[in-house]
């Protein structure tokens, strides 16, 4: 049976939950692979909203299992909040339907607390981090001083874990002119929270390897946005974990060989949240509108997302690193009544044509767009569920947009809701 990785193909916010979502109805397990609760999804369901972070989309979902991988970095107690209000919407959440990975990182209070202390004395150029501790806790990880799920279940383990962590945080926070963790307090905390998260423990890695071997369908789910990944993004005003669909089999355990269709999902305009490049940015009326209409406040932060025309540069590189077999075109409906539509084709960079976006920073913040024009629609898009339904003028703007980013468009997404969705090619499909 096929095998799906959903993968954001800008800068994240591109609507991946509703997608993940729809997806998951046929899917057997839907596994999280990558980022922490930094990267919000929000699903509406039958006018119901469900914000998530940590979980897995497809949790709201019955009969299925959902699976936080080992890519992940996990803070246990929001992961606990959050399972506590889903479960005040009525989702039955327990260790039939959710897994988390044994060798998982830990975000601890620690992290968050270091993460904000660089951002707020960062007078060079802040990165725009959300605050809650991703970064540094993929930092203890690749150092090897990491405190992983596993490491709960013993209190020997646990203590040598949180003292190798320590000989590192302690002389950072001093530094930073911080007081020392008080390591009593963070193993009292780990303790208590340890076996909430160990009844959700499990060997992923197997437990995936199995069901695939059963013919199950998995449902591999990422955060953020490719032009977020730590190698391939706008560096450094990236995430701090691999966001493309490579990272969906390391990120939990699987190899390479499972992964049969890359689905990339794609706004019919471009936005970003925080620092960074943003060639196609608009700073004008039609910036203004996008946002509006398009509702773009982060999930989680509140942060007004910085909005532009449409990167075909930026997508189809994304396309090309994450080997996207098809893209899930979103937000059209936000374009409705725009008389004339952009669409960034190229780059200006010291007067010459760019046909990608180039690695150095300062070429990247020099980039112009250069633009093709191309007639808008004044009917209204929201709630297509057929080719049919759309303008002629909103199928060309389509088209047009498959041809700039040699991708077929697979999925159309028409308005949050669950079921305005046109399928094109289905990506289950073996």
């Amino acid at each position: 049976m096929a095998n799906v990785v959903v993968v954001g193909a800008q800068w994240g916010d591109e609507g991946k939950g509703k997608i993940v979502d729809w997806l998951s109805e046929r899917a057997d397990v839907i596994a999280r692979f990558q980022g922490g609760h930094n990267a919000g999804h929000t699903l509406v369901i039958d006018g119901e909203v469900f914000k998530l972070a940590a979980l897995p989309s497809g949790i709201v979902r019955g009969g299925k299992l959902s699976v936080i991988g080992n890519g992940v970095v996990l803070d246990p107690w929001h992961l606990l909040d959050e399972i506590e209000g889903i479960r005040g919407q009525g989702v039955e959440i327990n260790s039939d339907n959710l897994m988390i990975a044994e060798n998982t990182p830990l975000i601890l209070p620690i992290h968050g607390e270091l993460d904000r202390a660089r951002e707020n004395q960062n007078s060079i150029a802040k990165i725009g981090t959300t605050g809650r501790g991703i970064g540094p806790a993929y930092e203890d990880k690749v150092g090897r001083r990491a405190i992983r799920v596993a490491d709960l279940g013993d209190a020997k383990t646990l203590e040598l874990r949180v003292d190798r962590a320590l000989m590192h945080h302690n002389p950072l926070r001093k530094g930073l002119g911080m007081e020392p963790v008080d390591r009593d307090e963070l193993l009292a905390k780990l303790s208590e929270v340890a076996p909430k998260i160990l009844k959700y423990a499990a060997p992923v890695w197997k437990v995936l390897n199995e069901q695939r071997k059963s013919g199950k369908r998995i449902l591999f789910e990422g955060a953020q946005g490719a032009l977020l990944d730590i190698d391939f993004g706008t560096y450094p005003f990236v995430t701090s974990s691999n966001v493309i669909a490579g990272q969906a089999a390391t990120g939990v355990g699987l190899g390479p060989g499972a992964i049969d269709f890359v689905l990339g999902i794609v706004k019919a305009y471009t936005t970003r949240v925080g620092e960074g490049p943003f060639p196609a940015e608009l700073n004008d009326d039609d910036g203004q509108r996008l946002g509006e209409r398009g509702h773009e406040f982060g999930t989680n932060t509140g942060r007004k997302r910085r909005c532009g025309w449409f990167d075909a540069v930026l997508v189809r590189q994304t396309c090309a690193t994450s080997g996207v077999s098809g893209i899930a075109f979103t937000k059209l409906d936000v374009l409705d009544g725009f008389e004339t539509l952009k669409i960034c084709v190229a780059y200006e960079l010291d007067g010459e044509r760019l046909d990608y976006l180039p690695t150095a920073a300062d070429q990247q913040a020099r980039c112009t767009p250069i633009y093709e024009e191309i007639p808008g629609w004044s009917e209204s898009t929201e709630g297509a569920r057929s080719w049919n339904d759309l303008p002629a003028a909103a199928i060309k703007y389509v088209r047009r947009v498959e041809e700039l980013i040699e991708c077929p468009v697979a999925i159309l997404s028409t308005s949050p809701e669950r079921e305005d969705t046109i399928l094109v090619t289905d990506p289950f499909a073996d």
